[in-house]
């Protein structure tokens, strides 16, 4: 399906951004500019940035029309039934660099891949609103998407978030998501980073994303303490 015009502004802009044409706290064109570069009217424009907006890319500035967001933000690992980042999103710190690695054999079998295939590993820590670890989550990404999305092996946050990216450049989206929830005890390494005490309890959530044709485009476990650790499903009763 053809993308709509304010789609096709928001991806564009997107793009600048995440190429680094606009960094954090830089302002984008005008609206008037924007209207006379893809020949739309001023509330197209208004909605390719409300898009922007809600996904937590940019922000409203009195003034100065919209800015590039300062503080991206991430949501934890699993329950991806909305598209926006800021619905459930929190800051977070990047973790190292991306590096090629062979994942564990849980998050092998999500991607389908073989015993020897590396994927692409993105570490992040989520989060409380206060400063304080919420989780750690180790996104995969099969050699496809790696190769495909160039931006995914660079340092650094992708301001328009690795779902749009990856969507923009593979033509991809997810169209369904798996999340499989266990618990376990913390090992070293993941107490230190959530500020546990060990041995402490913590939940795991496997979220795997899937295109139309059931290719996986990424594997995330998320790890957080057992205290803010929870899970709710709502569902209809009945016939």
């Amino acid at each position: 399906m053809p993308q709509l015009k304010y789609e096709q502004i928001a991806d564009h802009l997107r793009g600048r951004i995440t190429e680094g044409e606009f960094g954090p706290g830089d302002v984008l064109p005008s609206g008037r500019d924007l209207c006379e570069q893809f020949g739309v009217s001023r509330a197209t424009v208004i909605k390719a940035m409300d898009i922007l907006r809600h996904d937590g890319v940019v922000v409203a500035k009195q003034g100065s029309g919209f800015t590039v967001t300062k503080t991206p933000v991430a949501r934890p690992a699993g329950n991806r039934t909305g598209r926006s980042r800021i619905t459930g999103g929190r800051p977070f710190n990047r973790l190292g660099s991306p590096t090629r690695e062979v994942p564990p054999e849980r998050v092998r079998n999500a991607l389908q891949l073989t015993s020897a295939s590396e994927a692409l590993r993105r570490a992040r820590l989520v989060l409380e609103h206060g400063g304080s670890p919420h989780s750690h989550v180790v996104a995969w990404f099969p050699p496809d998407i790696a190769d495909a999305c160039p931006r995914l092996s660079q340092d650094g946050p992708i301001a328009e978030g690795t779902t749009h990216y990856i969507t923009r450049l593979t033509g991809r989206p997810p169209v369904q998501g798996a999340d499989t929830h266990t618990v376990r005890l913390a090992s070293r390494d993941e107490a230190e980073l959530l500020g546990l005490t060990i041995p402490c309890a913590v939940g795991v959530t496997l979220h795997t994303a899937y295109d139309q044709e059931g290719r996986a485009l990424v594997s995330e476990e998320g790890i957080t303490g057992s205290s803010l650790w929870e899970v709710t499903d709502r569902y209809s009763m009945g016939s």
